[in-house]
């Protein structure tokens, strides 16, 4: 039973994805039920767990920064740097005499028993500069690493990670150096987890991990509609939300079981990155622009006015001017809700890193720039559609807008919604009941105020 840990100062900091989210809050969990004492990273704390990114070189940077902020805050402190970061930048990991104790992926479940040991090992060596690691080779394991999640970090939402890995190998990207090949998390895991959750005041689960629409493939199977469908059985569960999907996944045999399960939320995240088919085959994104846009049609035909958003990449090394062009013409013709729009950023180590013209901060800036006023006018007409309509909103906090109180909501579509709060109902804000309104609302930058 690890012992070092009870009564310490632990002061964490996430960087990146909802997965890196769902395993700290694992993370923090165990550290407490250790007798850790979780503080503010502004605090003087014995221990500062860093949970870090790598997706960017840029993350890289904002990893290492909050690693030597950490040792600044306190010299004397164990600082340890966990996850992606640590995976793709062992080497400098290593030198970096910041870090005390670097802790890879597949290890974070057992973060107390290696900040345990390791205080051990210094205390019988007497050498406070003696520094530990406990990774393995990410890319050569099969073990899905288990975690479990029985808390509710929010009030009445979380996010439940099904699976890890990707096999994608995107010119681009890193992940699959970071996060290893595809595993997946065993679905009875899942729909414990779940249910445990709900007796927590849980009524909308996400479901996230690295590349979901891979759950199951490892051995063989798709899954991921077979766990939703399951997931829809579940007493108490109002709402389930799906992350980043691959538009490949979007048959129309699966479209027409997703739309079966009446608790599914029709707002859809399919991954494009480019409109233009030579980007998308540079990229080596595993389909066309017409496949993703027989996905989108597949879905408006089952679902009523469904949220179809996406990421799109600007700059790629090699984008025309046509190209560019090609992909405006294209997200304006499918008419996203939301586009969340990058600017391309040379990863070390990637293929794309590499290739020819490259482009230039300004040419990507102003693509992105165009993409950007385009998504926001998209997004004002679609929240518009929902004005004067009878809504189901799910509660989940207050917020104070121009100095009055509003409680704050989404519905199934994850359109923002704010309603005046009163006095008395204070104490029930972010209670999570589902309340059906009749808005007179208007439009106010990403919300629709009632």
């Amino acid at each position: 039973m690890p012992k070092n840990v009870a009564g310490l100062k632990i002061a964490m900091h996430n960087l990146g994805c909802k997965v890196n989210n769902y395993e700290m809050d694992v993370m923090g969990q165990k550290i407490k039920e250790a007798g850790g004492i979780i503080v503010p990273f502004s605090d003087k704390a014995d221990v500062y767990i860093i949970n870090t990114c790598t997706v960017t070189n840029i993350a890289d940077r904002k990893s290492r920064q909050m690693l030597h902020k950490a040792k600044k805050e306190n010299p004397e402190a164990i600082v340890v740097a966990v996850g992606c970061y640590v995976e793709t930048g062992k080497e400098g990991v290593l030198k970096d005499e910041s870090i005390d104790l670097a802790v890879g992926n597949n290890k974070k479940s057992e973060i107390v028993e290696i900040l345990d040991e390791f205080i051990d090992i210094r205390s019988v060596e007497d050498d406070k500069t003696l520094h530990g690691t406990s990774i393995i080779d990410i890319n050569h394991t099969n073990e899905y690493e288990n975690m479990t999640l029985s808390e509710l970090p929010e009030h009445t939402r979380a996010y439940i990670k099904i699976q890890d890995g990707c096999n994608q190998f995107c010119t681009y990207c890193v992940i699959p150096y970071a996060r290893g090949r595809v595993r997946s998390r065993d679905m009875k895991d899942i729909l414990d987890e779940i249910k445990g959750l709900v007796n927590k005041g849980c009524r909308e689960v996400v479901l996230t991990g690295i590349h979901i629409s891979s759950y199951g493939m490892e051995n063989g199977e798709q899954l991921l509609i077979p766990l939703i469908e399951k997931i829809g059985d579940i007493e108490g569960i109002d709402r389930i939300r799906i992350s980043s999907l691959e538009p490949r996944i979007m048959t129309e045999e699966n479209v027409k079981r997703l739309a079966a399960v009446k608790k599914l939320c029709p707002h859809f995240h399919l991954s494009l990155q480019s409109g233009c088919d030579s980007v998308l085959a540079r990229m080596n994104r595993h389909y066309t622009a017409d496949d993703f846009r027989k996905g989108v049609e597949l879905l408006r035909e089952y679902f009523d006015k469904p949220a179809i958003t996406t990421d799109i990449i600007v700059g790629f090394p090699g984008e025309t001017e046509e190209e560019f062009e090609e992909c405006r013409k294209f997200a304006e013709e499918i008419d996203f809700y939301e586009m969340h729009v990058f600017k391309y950023s040379p990863r070390k180590g990637t293929v794309a890193a590499g290739m020819k013209d490259q482009l230039t901060d300004k040419e990507k800036s102003a693509r992105s720039d165009v993409l950007l006023d385009l998504t926001k006018k998209q997004s004002e007409c679609y929240r518009e559609l929902f004005i004067g309509k009878e809504l189901s909103v799910l509660w989940e906090d207050e917020e104070r807008i121009s100095g009055k109180r509003y409680m704050i909501g989404h519905t199934d579509r994850y359109v923002r919604i704010a309603a005046p709060m009163p006095d008395e109902a204070s104490e029930n804000a972010g209670s999570g009941d589902i309340t059906t309104v009749i808005p007179r609302a208007f439009l106010s930058s990403d919300t629709l105020l009632i």
